[in-house]
């Protein structure tokens, strides 16, 4: 067998619709895992799908990225494969396999998220550090219901009450789960755009705008502010975040908001491409403090 892993590290696109399940960060993490154990015996998805018999490669790329159930034979085979004995490491990896399947809270929510936005909040919830800029409006964390409502309305080909309802719901229990139970830092550049041509009335927006402010001083959060004057900031990058987290769990995952759908990115030369394009935009907008005033002064606006 060779002495390497058998392949480069993976580039994980989602695009909608996704085949399969929606790839949940704990199906993620646990699929790194099996991806770990694979490498380290130098084995292709092919040579481990031979292995088991009855499998497809395809199958064992699917298991990895956290798209496909994890059944007990196939995950005792797996571990059989990748020669992990009786103990406590493989009654480990049997328990993550069964936390894998196990439904998120999200799921209550499941008529108004898409696969994509599924993955996202799962994401979002064990992530230790995400990253975000929106071009156009403010990050779902951010908003306050009123603001929802009038966003999702606006911008509905068929305005329904209710799925705005559902909709403002789901984004405020992110933002509660959030601001309650995660220990994430939040990096977040705000598109002054999205200040200045908002959602609702004026009344809203400024309640909006208010509860920025607040959020402000959380010892978790910190803002910038991208000025919509100032010449040369690389928004071309697009409405973007990028999750961090913990070291034994996974390696930085990026998601790219598309027109129809949004696109999840692994691969290290594209996460870094697509950091370095935050950090760009980070240095060129306003800091904390002048983000700030901005704030403020909108808020004086919409009075």
């Amino acid at each position: 067998m060779p002495a390497q892993p058998s392949r480069a590290p993976r580039g994980v696109r989602h695009v909608r619709p996704l085949s399969g399940r929606a790839p949940t960060a704990q199906r993620m993490i646990f699929g790194e895992t099996l991806r770990k154990h694979r490498d380290a015996l130098g084995l292709t998805e092919k040579e481990v799908a031979r292995a088991i018999g009855g499998c497809s490669a395809s199958k064992i790329s699917r298991l990895e990225s956290g798209e496909h159930d994890f059944k007990e034979r196939d995950v005792l085979s797996l571990l059989d494969v990748y020669q992990v004995a009786e103990g406590t490491e493989r009654d480990r990896l049997l328990e993550l396999s069964q936390q894998a399947n196990e439904k998120g809270w999200w799921e209550a929510w499941r008529d108004v998220a898409p696969k994509e936005l599924q993955t996202y909040v799962s994401l979002e919830d064990i992530a230790a550090r995400i990253r975000s800029y929106e071009s156009g409006q403010l990050l779902g964390l951010l908003q306050i219901p009123d603001y929802t409502r009038a966003l999702v309305r606006a911008n509905s080909l068929e305005p329904n009450v209710r799925t705005a309802e559902r909709i403002m719901e789901l984004r405020a229990m992110r933002a509660q789960r959030f601001l309650r139970d995660s220990a994430a830092q939040l990096i977040c550049v705000l598109d002054e755009v999205t200040l200045s041509r908002g959602y609702g009335t004026n009344p809203i927006m400024r309640r909006q705008i208010e509860h920025l402010i607040e959020l402000a001083g959380h010892e978790r959060i910190s803002f910038r502010l991208a000025p919509s004057a100032r010449l040369n900031l690389p928004v071309q990058i697009g409405t973007t975040t990028v999750f961090d987290f913990a070291a034994d769990q996974l390696p930085a995952i990026v998601y790219v908001e598309r027109c129809n759908g949004g696109l999840y990115l692994q691969d290290r030369q594209e996460v870094d491409a697509y950091e370095r394009g935050f950090d760009r935009l980070m240095v060129g907008s306003l800091g904390s403090a002048a983000c700030l005033q901005k704030l403020k002064d909108y808020c004086q606006k919409y009075r």
